[in-house]
C-alpha cells in the first residue's frame, strides 16, 4: 500500500481508501458479514482510511466500522459526515446544538472518542457562502469531538468557497473520467492551500467498471434505480448526472484504457490517483471481490501524457455537455 497526505492534517491515508455507503444498504441488497469481512480484508491490505456518513443505513455502516476496528482505532482512521438528517436548506441544521447532537451519536456509533475528519455532507450552497456552520465545527474542535473537518461538495463552486475558509482541512468531490470539471480551478487552488482531496464515485456508480449493459435491471432499492434523473438527490451522485443509457455507451467507448492494465475499473482508478493532489479515492464495495479488484489501481501503470491528452479530448467533446445538475 501507498500513503499520501491528506492536505495538510500530517494524517497518511492509503491512496486506495474505501466509502462505505454501499454496504449501508443504499445500492441494494446488503449482507453484513460480508461487509465485515471485507472491512477486514481492506485493513490486512493496508487500508488505514474509510469514509462514512450518519445516513448510510441510517447509522448502520458506523456501527459496521465500529466491529471492524474495535482494538485499532488509533490506525484506522475514519471520516464520516452530518446534515442529511435534516432540512439541508435550513439553518436550525447547522446549530451548535444540532450539531453537536449529529457529532454525539456518530461517535457513539464509532465507539471513539474523537472523530477525525468530520465533513458537512452535500450542504446547501447558501449555507457555505454565510458560513457559520464553520465557527460550529471549530467549536467542536476545540471541546475534543473531531480532530479535523472538511465539506463533500455537489459543485466546483461550493469547493471554491470552502476553500476561503482556512481551517477546512478536505474537500469530497465527484471527480472520474466523467467528471473531470475539478481538474481545471478546484484541485490545483486546493493543492496550494494544502486541503486534501477525498474523491468519491471515481468509477460513477460503477459505470467506469465497465461491467453494465443497457438491459441491466437494478434492484428496487438501489439508488442507481430510483436516483437516476435525481428523484431522490443531486441527479450528479448516480451515473456522474449521465443518465445510465449514456453511461454505458460512453463506457464501452472507453474500453481501451483497459490495454495493459488489470481491468477497466483499476485504470479508471489509476487514472485519478495520477493527479497528483488527489489524497485518495474512496471506491465503494459490497464483498471482498470488490475490495480486490479496486486495490488493483495500485498495480496499474500510469497513463502517459498522449493518454490523458486523448481522454481530456474524449471528456470535453463527447462527455461534458451531456452531464447534468450543477457540477
Amino acid at each position: 500500500m501507498k500513503y499520501r497526505e491528506l492536505g495538510n492534517t500530517g494524517l497518511l491515508v492509503s491512496e486506495v481508501s474505501f466509502g462505505t455507503w454501499a454496504i449501508g444498504g443504499d445500492w441494494g441488497e446488503t449482507n453484513d458479514r460480508d461487509a465485515l469481512k471485507s472491512l477486514e480484508f481492506a485493513i490486512e491490505q493496508g487500508v488505514n482510511f474509510f469514509d462514512t456518513a450518519d445516513v448510510y443505513g441510517n447509522g448502520h455502516s458506523e456501527e459496521l466500522l465500529a466491529k471492524a476496528t474495535k482494538g485499532i482505532e488509533d490506525r484506522i482512521h475514519i471520516a464520516t459526515k452530518f446534515c442529511r438528517k435534516g432540512d439541508i436548506h435550513d439553518p436550525a441544521t447547522y446549530s451548535y446544538e444540532t450539531v453537536r447532537s449529529y457529532c454525539e451519536d456518530s461517535l457513539r456509533r464509532l465507539n471513539r472518542e474523537a472523530i477525525d475528519l468530520y465533513q458537512i455532507h452535500c450542504p446547501a450552497t447558501e449555507i457555505l457562502r454565510d458560513g457559520q456552520v464553520f465557527d460550529v465545527l471549530d467549536r467542536l474542535q476545540s471541546e475534543g469531538k473531531i480532530r479535523h473537518y472538511g465539506v463533500s461538495v455537489e459543485s466546483v463552486e461550493e469547493g471554491l468557497i470552502c476553500l476561503e475558509y482556512s481551517n477546512v482541512k478536505s474537500l469530497q468531490v465527484i471527480f472520474n473520467m466523467f467528471r473531470q470539471k475539478p481538474l481545471e480551478k478546484l484541485l490545483p487552488e486546493a493543492h496550494k492551500k494544502g486541503v486534501g482531496i477525498l474523491v468519491r464515485l471515481p468509477l460513477a456508480s460503477g459505470m467506469l467498471s465497465g461491467k453494465f449493459t443497457k438491459d441491466h435491471v437494478f434492484a428496487k432499492d438501489d439508488h442507481r434505480r430510483f436516483n437516476e434523473n435525481g428523484e431522490a438527490f443531486n441527479v450528479g451522485e448516480t451515473f456522474a448526472g449521465l443518465g445510465f443509457e449514456n453511461g454505458v455507451e460512453l463506457s464501452d467507448q472507453l474500453r481501451w484504457i483497459e490495454e495493459g492494465r488489470p481491468s477497466m475499473a483499476s485504470a479508471a482508478l489509476r487514472w485519478i490517483l495520477d493527479q497528483e493532489e488527489v489524497s485518495c479515492v474512496i471506491p465503494g464495495f459490497k464483498n471482498q471481490r470488490q475490495i480486490e479488484s479496486n486495490l488493483q489501481a495500485l498495480e496499474a501503470r500510469p497513463f502517459s501524457e498522449e493518454e490523458q491528452d486523448q481522454l481530456e479530448a474524449f471528456y470535453k467533446e463527447k462527455v461534458e455537455h451531456l452531464i447534468r445538475g450543477v457540477y
